[in-house]
């Protein structure tokens, strides 16, 4: 049996399907407005909850005995500051000195270890879906995007180190835009427009040095390559191996289609 804590998009059901492939029992905690009722038909049980009911979330767990879980999906940047915590999410809030992503689950993450409960990477399950170095689905690149491709790596490795963001836009040696806290989506949007109608821009997406696996996989899917598409961005780089590329097939269908190269990125 493993424990499910499920935010929103399609990252969750990819899990559960694996894990009930992999003879697991999947107890799923989700949350209003956030996690995808079709939750319901691939799980053994489905506890739903608010944001910040972080008690309630422990107990869902404890009470059947769920000794690991794993913590998939986003939750909508806005919602987090307009969560009502319950009085053990609030105490958690209140302790720490830095409240970003990573500072976050990982108190979350010393509070189910509290109560028995191990939160694990989801890795071993999603391993097929993480290509490594050499992967590319659209059209062939040349010289000028690889060049893009290194710098930009460069850049957004350095934006992560300082916890800001993991993706950039470039174009011609210049960075038009860094990700923020409104998330990847954004960021392409706003480095597209601002490559002008020549558009020919490339984004990086990259892990962070050290990257907690347990509760931030990067992620890319067929909706960021629709946005690329939409925003005159050519190429989607991904550093490889620490990447997922959910609902595959179809990513690789409507890159071929809009003309956007999804590939691998390195530093040289």
């Amino acid at each position: 049996m493993i424990g499910l804590i499920a935010g929103s998009k399609s990252l969750p059901l990819l899990f559960a399907r694996e894990a009930l492939r992999d003879g697991r029992k999947v107890i799923a905690v989700a949350f209003e407005g956030e996690t995808d009722p079709a939750i319901e038909k691939v799980v053994e049980e489905t506890i739903w909850l608010r944001v910040g009911q972080l008690g309630k979330m422990i107990r869902a767990f404890t009470d059947r005995g769920v000794k690991q879980c794993v913590m998939l999906g986003q939750i909508a940047p806005k919602n987090l500051f307009s969560v009502r915590p319950d009085l053990r999410a609030a105490s958690l809030l209140f302790r720490l000195k830095e409240k970003n992503a990573h500072s976050i689950f990982g108190a979350i993450a010393d509070e189910l270890q509290q109560d028995g409960v191990q939160l694990i990477e989801p890795i071993p399950w999603l391993r097929p879906w993480m290509p490594g170095a050499g992967y590319r689905t659209g059209p062939k690149i040349g010289r000028q995007e690889l060049d893009a491709i290194a710098y930009g790596f460069r850049i957004a490795k350095e934006l992560s180190r300082l916890d800001i963001g993991q993706s950039v836009v470039v174009k011609d040696g210049t960075t038009l835009s860094v990700e923020g806290f409104e998330g990847t989506d954004a960021c392409l949007q706003r480095g597209g427009d601002l490559a002008g109608t020549s558009g020919g821009a490339v984004a990086v997406k990259v892990a962070k040095t050290n990257h907690d696996l347990r509760f931030d996989i990067p992620c890319l899917g067929p909706r960021t390559v629709e946005i690329c598409a939409n925003s005159g961005i050519r190429v989607l780089a991904f550093e490889p191996d620490k990447t997922l590329l959910l609902d595959q097939p179809e990513l690789e269908v409507i890159a071929g289609k809009l003309r956007v190269t999804v590939c691998t990125a390195t530093g040289s």
